[in-house]
């Protein structure tokens, strides 16, 4: 008899908790609509001002709520060194490192977080530390495969100079390939080749495939195959690359000026209008512009400078700015 009270008893009390738990959501709905919406015109279209502590309504400019805490920190940074340093967390997660960046790292440096010098008897165990360290970070094939594909990569794109939001880009797509097993009967570098180079026309950050076969430790053919092979299976879709997207590292391989460099761009915005762009290399058209802009504003460049730094023939700059300037009417004074 007793034991069926005790049951009793914790049913009523759940069943008590249950209503209370149910009342203290609704509330929360209640606040949260609250504060969502402009009790005067009904507008969800709210503003915090984080100078002013307001919450204000974009329409009607009713000042809903002040006073509310600022979340952010209570310290200021001019530049990124100052943030770094007075930052209290760590790095930000990438995916450049094979374990995203967020294992711990014992320093090659032989100093302790005061900045000294570690005394030689604690250098011996510092040193078995750091060689388990290392063991532990790559535990298995696939984090090996990883971290010595991201270490390509990153090689890859320190050579060509690329940007940050490229590398992370190409490692995602590396790491979606290892994901679907497509890196089986592939070598690595080529795999990361590729990806970088999918990367490159994904940011709009164009590098032909002579560029990276440059760098990279595969052929040419290999990088294009692999390439092919990996956006077909990952359904990357790209549309083939502007020669716009070329101009700005051309020109400024070449030390022209802006007023060149958009003059450039305006040429081939025609020529793409009348379709004289497809079917042509995008790098041979762009340094065909660019020959023609450096003319027409006066800070002329020769066929072969241009050619070198595009990568392209002195032959097919000579074609391809005679089709362009016969067909757009550009009259050119050698």
């Amino acid at each position: 008899m007793q034991e069926v009270e005790k049951l009793k008893l914790l049913q009523t009390e759940r069943e008590a908790l249950k209503s209370r738990i149910k009342v203290k959501e609704q509330e929360k709905k209640e606040e949260n609509h609250t504060e969502t919406v402009c009790p005067e015109c009904g507008s969800r279209q709210l503003v915090h001002d984080y100078e002013r502590a307001e919450l204000v309504c974009q329409s009607c400019g009713l000042v809903i709520d002040d006073d509310f805490i600022d979340r952010g920190p209570e310290w200021r940074a001019f530049d990124h060194d100052q943030r770094m340093k007075r930052s209290r967390v760590g790095a930000p997660m990438t995916f450049t490192i094979h374990d995203k960046g967020l294992s711990t790292m014992i320093d090659w440096r032989n100093r302790d977080s005061y900045g000294r010098a570690i005394s030689s008897k604690n250098r011996a165990q510092l040193y078995r530390l750091r060689k388990w360290q290392r063991r532990i970070r790559v535990s298995n094939a696939t984090e090996r495969n990883l971290a010595f594909a991201l270490s390509e990569l990153d090689r890859m794109a320190s050579a060509l100079g690329l940007p940050r939001n490229v590398r992370e880009t190409a490692a995602v797509v590396y790491r979606d390939a290892v994901d679907k097993n497509l890196i089986r009967g592939r070598s690595i570098e080529g795999v990361a080749a590729a990806a970088l180079y999918a990367a490159c026309r994904q940011c709009s950050v164009p590098r032909t495939l002579d560029e990276i076969a440059e760098v990279s430790r595969v052929s040419r053919k290999e990088i294009g195959r692999t390439y092919r092979f990996i956006s077909r299976e990952l359904g990357l879709k790209l549309l083939p690359t502007s020669p716009i997207d070329y101009v700005p590292r051309f020109c400024s391989g070449l030390t022209l000026k802006g007023e060149v460099q958009s003059r450039a761009v305006e040429i081939l915005r025609q020529a793409g209008e009348r379709e004289l762009t497809s079917g042509r290399g995008p790098t041979g058209v762009a340094a065909a512009a660019i020959y023609i802009s450096s003319i027409l504003g006066g800070e002329r460049r020769t066929q072969r400078e241009v050619a070198e730094v595009a990568g392209v023939t002195e032959v097919t700059i000579r074609n391809r700015y005679k089709e362009l300037a016969e067909k757009l009417d550009i009259e050119i004074i050698l």
